[in-house]
């Protein structure tokens, strides 16, 4: 095994780690790493991104239902939802993408480019959020009465987003569940994660009619990721979530530019 190899494992501690700290991000992480350190194709990473997340964060939400901290009507207001746009994007609509996407006279844009471009644009966004938020406040769920209607429209949208390239939305899910249905920040970050497992799932469940998995490489890479979810767990008890979420971003930035750059330099 190559210390490239080596760092692509270790790093799925990290993606663990991200998404018990944070109740999400570890997508963002997870995409990356499958294409640029292990050589994976783009959409074939998207679906080991699905698999490695949704194992990762059902782990998570295990404990955090045990603790009693995951709202569930909440959760089924948003995943339900989410279950239609993710299978069906899934199941149909990036199989259905043409390759190459786009060309225009010489100009040529494979399928699997204009996804890292889509997923990096995705990562700059989520890292400005990051960087810049400091925790919401409570918004149309003032009153403590959740918008069912919201989140089930919240939710249509993260499903797409996660059916597209593979990303749980967490870093969506979080401030939309302290917006819409009054959660406090440690009960939004649980039911988070369980919404994210969820959809990371439904997501899977889409591509295993037409893909061909290495589970010799699966398996391993989520066990050390699900280790990495029991020690964000632990350590959430001791880190700000603020200031987590900021260098969380920044590290999220420089990555999303890098694939930007590098994706560029090989047009």
């Amino acid at each position: 095994m190559s210390g490239q190899e080596l760092a692509g494992y270790a790093s799925a501690l990290l993606v663990g780690l991200v998404i018990g700290l944070a109740g999400g991000g570890g997508s963002i992480l997870t995409v990356p790493i499958f294409v640029y350190v292990f050589g994976i194709p783009t959409v074939l990473a998207t679906t080991y991104s699905l698999f490695v997340v949704g194992a990762t964060s059902l782990v998570g939400s295990i404990h955090h239902i045990w603790q009693k901290r995951v709202d569930m009507r909440v959760t089924a207001a948003f995943a339900l939802p989410s279950f239609v746009s993710i299978y069906l994007s899934r199941r149909f609509l990036v199989p259905a993408l043409p390759d190459p996407l786009l060309q225009i006279n010489d100009f040529v844009l494979p399928k699997s480019k204009a996804i890292l471009y889509f997923f990096a644009v995705v990562m700059l966004l989520a890292a400005r959020a990051m960087i810049r938020s400091t925790r919401p406040e409570q918004g149309e769920a003032a009153d403590g009465k959740p918008r069912y209607l919201s989140l089930s429209l919240d939710g249509l949208a993260v499903g797409l987003l996660t059916g597209t390239i593979g990303a749980g939305g967490g870093f969506l899910i979080v401030p939309m569940l302290v917006l819409l249905a009054g959660l406090p920040i440690h009960r939004a970050v649980a039911t988070s994660i369980l919404i994210i497992a969820i959809n990371s799932f439904v997501g899977f469940a889409g591509d295993i009619h037409h893909t061909d998995l290495d589970w010799n490489f699966l398996l391993p890479f989520t066990g050390l990721s699900i280790i990495g979810i029991f020690a964000g767990m632990y350590f959430s008890r001791f880190v700000a979530p603020d200031r987590l979420k900021k260098g969380f971003g920044w590290f999220v930035l420089i990555v999303a530019c890098y694939m930007i750059l590098k994706e560029l330099s090989t047009v």
